[in-house]
């Protein structure tokens, strides 16, 4: 089920009002079938699935805790591991090998090739993955006592606000919370729906309205070059933002109208003036999850400099295969995890440079992040190597030319929409929505969304209430389209 749904505008307020009206015992069941049934909505047999790791982790959750036997623990541990990882490589990866062994074979004149499986990738499988790992990882580790009720485990793992898309919780933080007796709070309520309007603003309003260029040109690349392609690169870094942090606001906002609190999972990251900073405020689940379960058991900055770097590397590789079965994103992984190490070798070099704090440095700071951004985001987006190869290329082809053309005043309308396929009236509302973002960014330095609009008077909260409803009416696209991150 997608939360910008009409089916979700039913499903939301029926399952919360019957939370709150239940008794406390009966409320995982409410909210177990619940998730059941909105994970359902996209494919009801993958649900086989997400219960055979459910149950194999379970099982080996209470069993490690219960053996004293280290041998025995790492072999339960590693069966949960390989049982959800096997899930992973024969639904997400198992086509992507077959397919560059082939191009071996075919390169060797070899005339046999190996058959690829017809199967849909589940529909967010990478986040509850994750998630079902860091339960038996947690209780192997003695952080986390083996839940005994499997209804309550199972929820753990299905949630619905998180499920499809996170952000990937610890059992730690969820498992006491499902057991906790929930009484309705008006403030978890307002807040609540506070971040789900906001989260559906930035998806419907800015994201899907951002799509539009995007789509244009990465969808016939080979069309563009100059402004356009440079144009719908700076869009997509803003859409993926809006439509990921989008989803994560609505996730944490429907869970927190029933009192159940979620991490935060974005934090203005393009605001940040570092590519380390830009990481501790982008996708911090996991981010967080990598650094907890791959980049400290490898040592991570505990080691020589050579094998801090290596570590950098293959995290920021693995987290970009996590993403997709794509060159295209390992390469995404590659760079930022070699952003980071040519970062901390320029500041080795250069440390004054580091905490300078004036208007103008934070300002170049920031700028540069942006471009490395979307510099990596290019591979993140294009359908394979050669076409990101051809963006990048022809990114600088044919500008001078174009503005020229702007100076001129020639094609009027086009010169609004800087040559996409677009009406120069979108460009127009899509350039003031990205305004009002980034304003609302500034606004709220210190404060998260919420409780920056909390502090505000009652005028300026209702007004800005009124606002939001207004623009998401009048400017939202309401055709239903998923959200990026369900693909991964």
């Amino acid at each position: 089920m997608l939360f910008n749904s009409l089916e979700f505008a039913l499903f939301f307020p029926i399952v919360t009002i019957l939370f709150f009206m239940l008794p406390h015992k009966l409320r995982w069941i409410l909210l177990l079938l619940a998730s059941c049934f909105f994970y359902m909505f996209f494919k009801p047999i993958y649900i086989l699935i997400l219960f055979l790791t459910i149950f194999i982790d379970y099982f080996a959750g209470i069993w490690i805790a219960q053996t004293e036997d280290k041998k025995k623990r790492k072999r339960l541990l590693l069966l949960s591991i390989i049982a959800n990882v096997g899930v992973l490589v024969v639904f997400k990866y198992f086509n992507f090998l077959v397919d560059n062994i082939n191009v071996v074979l075919t390169s060797l004149h070899t005339t046999g090739k190996i058959p690829i499986l017809n199967i849909i990738l589940p529909i967010g499988l990478s986040f509850h993955t994750f998630q079902a790992m860091s339960y038996t990882i947690e209780v192997y580790r003695g952080n986390q006592k083996p839940e005994k009720h499997f209804g309550i485990y199972a929820l753990y793992v299905m949630f619905y606000p998180q499920l499809v898309a996170g952000p990937i919780e610890r059992p730690q933080n969820m498992l006491p919370q499902f057991h906790q007796v929930k009484k309705f709070n008006y403030e978890n309520f307002r807040s609540g729906l506070i971040l789900m309007a906001w989260g559906f603003f930035k998806k419907c309003v800015i994201a899907d309205r951002l799509a539009l260029f995007v789509n244009d040109v990465y969808g016939n690349a080979h069309a563009y070059q100059g402004i356009p392609i440079i144009t719908a690169t700076a869009f997509f870094a803003l859409q993926i933002f809006c439509d990921f942090s989008g989803y994560s606001d609505i996730a944490i906002g429907s869970a927190r109208c029933m009192g159940f609190n979620f991490m935060t999972n974005f934090d203005r990251p393009y605001l940040s003036t570092s590519i380390s900073e830009f990481w501790k405020r982008w996708h911090i689940s996991l981010s967080t999850w990598f650094r907890d379960y791959v980049y400290i058991p490898l040592g991570g900055s505990r080691v020589s400099k050579s094998k801090w770097y290596l570590n950098l590397l293959i995290v920021f590789t693995v987290s970009g295969i996590w993403h997709g079965a794509n060159w295209t994103f390992m390469i995404w992984g590659f760079l930022h995890g070699m952003y980071l190490i040519i970062e901390n070798q320029f500041y080795e070099k250069f440390p004054s440079l580091k905490n300078t704090q004036n208007n103008i440095a934070i300002f170049t700071k920031r700028f540069i992040v942006f471009f490395l951004a979307c510099f990596a985001w290019v591979f993140f987006r294009a359908q394979n190597v050669s076409e990101a190869l051809y963006l990048i290329k022809n990114s600088v082809v044919g500008i001078p030319s174009q503005i020229n053309r702007i100076i001129q005043n020639i094609d009027y309308d086009r010169m609004y929409i800087l040559y996409i396929k677009q009406t120069s009236v979108e460009f127009l509302i899509t350039i003031s929505v990205i305004i009002f973002l980034t304003i609302i960014h500034y606004s709220q330095s210190k404060l998260s969304f919420e409780k920056w609009l909390t502090k505000k008077n009652i005028f300026f909260r209702w007004g800005f209430y009124y606002l939001l409803v207004i623009s998401f009416v009048c400017l939202g696209k309401f055709d239903r389209t998923e959200f990026i991150y369900f693909q991964f």
